[in-house]
């Protein structure tokens, strides 16, 4: 199957063949930002490929910011912190290495990556505040379907607690930035195979699971997912000075 991307409200197939099937897009967060949307698997080395070359066309003064969601095959990432000892099962799934910051990472179907090149000159040039407005992205993104994430001190990513009591990760963040320009982004588990993040230690952190918004309750479609994305992207940082 050709990914089929919704630029904005513009639909293209890539390759080229024929016209795609038309879906509701999410609102444009904002101008002179490309908010793209793709249907079906993509593979990582193409994202990684995309968002390097979009981050050199900013350094150079031409293209536009991007925020482009999407689902990866099953595969596992390793960033640059990552401890061979994380990884369990080394034959389950391929591994990339990734540039972002961050230990291992599953990425698989049913999982929302969000990956945003943005520029930070024009916003803040603030690491610690870009990973924060990360944060409240998703946890503002989650509230919208009745499920409470919340931030801990030392552990990077989304949390919720469970009805036993004890807590699991439900979104990942791990970024890169070059002379201020970000990419890489954040993973949201809207309904992942949940069994398959027993390949790794999940970023690192032994003492707890991870769990997704369909075992919270919140068994919903991505594109509704999409566009509560949208929506709280433009709040937070969508604006630019």
């Amino acid at each position: 199957m050709a990914e089929v991307v919704e630029v904005g409200s513009q639909f293209t197939r890539l390759p080229q063949g024929g016209e795609p099937a038309r879906r509701q897009p999410p609102a444009l967060p904002c101008l002179g930002l490309e908010w793209r949307r793709s249907h079906g698997l993509v593979a990582y080395d193409r994202a990684i490929e995309l968002m390097e070359a979009r981050v050199a066309a900013l350094h150079e003064g031409r293209g536009s910011e991007l925020v482009w969601l999407l689902e990866h095959p099953p595969l596992l990432t390793a960033g640059t912190s990552a401890d061979p000892a994380d990884l369990l099962d080394p034959s389950r799934f391929p591994v990339h290495r990734a540039g972002r910051g961050g230990k291992f990472t599953y990425h698989g179907p049913g999982q929302r990556v969000a990956y945003a090149v943005l520029d930070l000159k024009q916003r803040r040039q603030d690491l610690r505040w870009y990973v924060h407005q990360l944060e409240e992205w998703l946890i503002r993104t989650l509230a919208d379907f009745g499920i409470k994430g919340e931030r801990r001190d030392g552990r990077i990513g989304i949390w919720v607690v469970v009805a036993d009591g004890s807590e699991r990760k439900i979104g990942a963040i791990g970024v890169r930035v070059r002379r201020w320009i970000a990419y890489h982004g954040m993973a949201l588990n809207v309904a992942p195979e949940l069994g398959h993040f027993q390949a790794i230690v999940p970023c690192g952190i032994a003492d707890f699971g991870v769990t997704s918004m369909a075992e919270q309750g919140a068994a919903v479609p991505l594109i509704e997912v999409d566009r509560a994305l949208a929506r709280h992207f433009a709040l937070l940082l969508g604006m630019v000075e």
